[in-house]
């Protein structure tokens, strides 16, 4: 029969064990069927090697080294080859095969843990998508899982012989020292106090005898990370007792033992002094001043001054304490003289008082800087150097101090993470120690980090578009009568990220179609501050802000925009200042250019050799000679590239036939009316052109219509 506690647990493990397999939000049925971790010396499945850690099972598995290779066995509980389960990511471990199906019964994966001992909420999640429709959610499992090691820890005391009132300090042998728990506090009311420490790796057990006689010493030490008792049933963190025999004798000077156990050297304890009760009173001479010296031999530092006052009950006294340098309870004993002669020994620390040297800031992902400078809603690590800061209550104004595993906490430095409100009013946080100020304090600055250029938007025409949306040449049709550029000064800060003010810089450069220089003009410093969405939009307030748009016509001096000529380009270059960022800005090039289609131009051209037919001839006249033409043409610009013309040209005008017939009888000299098409080439470096020609017109003698066909000689100036 189990009795009700055994019940209870064996409740508890089937409990857990179903809330586990149906740990898929939803769904029908579990995601898997078993999982098997397998390691070098043994197999844990999770229908087996299970324990509760706070009312929730955990597949355990032991380990031997913090980044132990392990190897998954995963049997599905629907075997679906088209939609294998797939393993999530985490920081916990690395994946180093890839799930494999073995045989259509179960999939293999090898996987490497990170630092398992220092390693919190170690699961593994499998994903599968759902057999019911493609579209369906995934089904998801997580599995929680427990590493535990076999720790051990001995003693090593090759000397068993104490005195009263003196530290000894003994080597433990452990085969996890990491996962010793120590402590620098030391324990109570015991015939050998104790406390365990670890210094470069190695335990160290610190023992304080405080009776005479033989003593057993049980030190019960307690793990960081729990490990399984009662075949796999309970977890516990409490190793097994140390037990240790010692002979604790008197020591040749008699131990007074102090009601203080640190005094702080200060102006207040170096003069007036500080009350302290000593053990053994009846054996001091009330009135009277000793001295506390280093080291029993005549000669030695003065440590303090000890001035005797009252008697006590329990042969205790009370005395004056002067303190005059300062003294660790490691470092040994003081010797209390009368004359030279040493009569008793004590001990006790005189600490200097807490001052603080120099104070650092770390922020996220940084080194340690001397620059105090924090930001609304940041969280830092601020190191504070010094003397006696191990004792220091300090305080940060306004700030909430953040517990941390990586914080430091010595006597010559101290380290605290603490987050800055994002609401902070405040310019100053000042540092306290014990309600006091300590002279320093943190600079609350505000967020200025480089925006992303998506706040500030452009119209030149066509209503406002973002900046950074424009990419390459921006082609125009019309007169651009300005570019007014405006901004979104909501679109700065939000409530997770803050950025701050952002300066700009604009260059301004327009040239006309042959990309000549115009004009050269740059804008420096446009201060674009937070709206008012901004949790810090009032500390934001500034009049070098910029209020409302900023006009290109407004900063050109020697022609407008809308003065520009065909195919004349503005360039318009929007980028943070880089002295004002610690980091490099954003840049965005705006490139307007004013397209035209057509061109109207009067052109002087030379047909020679062209074939005419007049009206009532049956046939074209032989060739003639070189005829001049001057016509008033229209040009066409190719609609996808940047003032090149088509190849043809329409145009009207005026014919001279046979202009250039030196014949006696002047040949077929004519003039005429005309309306001609002509082919050209588009090479821009061409000054002499032979275009040709097609079309008809008008003789202005006979009065005929007439057409012709033939090339010409063209001279572009």
């Amino acid at each position: 029969m189990l009795g009700v506690s055994a019940f209870r647990r064996v409740f508890l493990v089937m409990f857990g064990l179903t809330v586990l397999v149906l740990s898929a939000r939803g769904q029908a049925g579990p995601l898997l069927r078993e999982l098997i971790i397998r390691t070098d010396t043994a197999r844990y499945a999770l229908s087996r090697h299970t324990v509760l850690v706070q009312q929730e099972p955990h597949l355990y598995f032991y380990h031997r080294q913090n980044d132990e290779t392990a190897e998954l066995l995963l049997y599905p509980t629907v075997w679906q080859p088209a939609r294998p389960p797939r393993l999530r990511r985490s920081a916990d471990f690395v994946l180093l095969d890839s799930l494999t199906a073995v045989d259509s019964q179960y999939y293999r994966a090898k996987i490497r843990f990170r630092d398992l001992a220092a390693a919190r909420f170690l699961q593994l999640t499998f994903t599968q998508a759902s057999p019911d429709s493609v579209s369906g959610p995934p089904r998801t499992q997580t599995v929680p899982l427990l590493a535990v090691s076999r720790t051990t820890l001995a003693l090593n005391a090759p000397d068993t012989e104490l005195f009263v009132g003196e530290e000894k300090v003994f080597e433990l042998r452990s085969n996890s020292p990491q996962n010793v728990r120590t402590t620098t506090d030391w324990t109570r009311g015991q015939d050998i106090d104790y406390r365990i420490s670890q210094e470069n790796g190695q335990l160290r057990l610190h023992v304080l005898p405080t009776a005479l006689g033989p003593r057993v010493l049980t030190v019960r030490a307690q793990t960081e990370r729990p490990f399984l008792v009662e075949n796999g049933r309970r977890l516990s963190y409490a190793l097994a007792p140390l037990r240790q025999d010692f002979m604790v004798k008197a020591s040749r000077l008699r131990f007074l033992s102090a009601d203080k156990k640190e005094v702080t050297l200060d102006d207040a304890a170096r003069r007036r002094g500080v009350e302290i009760i000593l053990d053994n009173g009846r054996s001091f001479e009330l009135k009277r001043t000793y001295r506390l010296e280093d080291q029993e031999e005549p000669g030695g530092a003065l440590m303090a001054e000890l001035f005797t006052r009252q008697y006590l009950t329990n042969d205790r006294v009370l005395c004056w304490l002067r303190v005059y340098n300062t003294h660790r309870q490691t470092e040994g004993y003081l010797y209390l003289k009368e004359n030279d002669q040493a009569r008793a020994i004590t001990n006790f620390t005189i600490s200097p008082k807490t001052s603080i040297s120099s104070v650092q800031v770390r922020h996220r992902g940084g080194d340690w800087s001397p620059s105090l400078a924090v930001n609304p809603g940041e969280t830092v690590d601020v190191r504070l150097e010094g003397e006696a800061l191990q004792k220091a209550r300090l305080h940060f104004e306004d700030l909430t101090v953040i517990p941390s595993d990586s914080s430091v906490r010595t006597e010559a430095a101290v380290v605290y993470r603490v987050q800055v409100p994002v609401t902070i009013d405040k310019r100053r946080i000042t540092i306290f120690n014990a309600g006091l100020p300590t002279g320093f304090a943190l600079t609350v600055k505000e967020f200025q980090r480089p925006h992303p250029l998506d706040f500030v938007a452009v119209n030149f025409g066509e209503g406002p578009r973002v900046l950074n949306r424009l990419n390459g040449p921006v082609l125009y049709s019309r007169v651009i009568s300005d570019v007014v550029f405006s901004f979104n000064p909501n679109g700065l800060d939000t409530d997770n990220q803050l950025y701050g003010k952002q300066f700009l810089t604009f260059d301004i450069r327009t040239q006309n179609s042959k990309g000549e220089l115009l004009e050269l003009r740059t804008l420096d410093n446009v201060v674009i501050c937070p709206g008012d969405n901004s949790v810090r939009a009032a500390f934001y307030q500034d009049k070098l802000c910029q209020v409302g748009n900023l006009s290109l016509n407004n900063l050109l001096s020697a022609r407008k925009t809308y003065d520009l000529d065909d195919w004349s380009t503005i360039i318009i270059t929007v980028r943070h200042t880089p002295g004002q960022y610690q980091e490099s800005g954003f840049t965005q090039k705006l490139e307007l250019v004013l397209k035209r289609r057509l061109k109207f131009d009067i052109d002087v051209s030379f047909p020679g050799g062209l074939l005419t037919k007049y009206r009532g001839e049956s046939s074209y006249t032989s060739f003639g000679g070189i005829s001049l033409a001057m016509l008033g043409q229209l040009s066409f610009y190719h609609p996808e590239k940047i003032n090149r013309l088509r190849p043809y040209k329409i145009g009207a005008g005026f014919v001279a036939l046979n202009a250039f017939d030196l014949s006696k009888n002047g040949g077929n000299r004519d003039l005429g009316l005309v309306v001609l098409g002509s082919v050209y080439p588009t090479r821009r470096e061409a000054k002499l052109t032979f275009p040709l020609y097609l079309g008809g017109g008008y003789l202005l003698s006979t009065r005929k219509p007439f057409f012709l066909l033939g090339p010409g000689i063209g001279v572009r100036l």
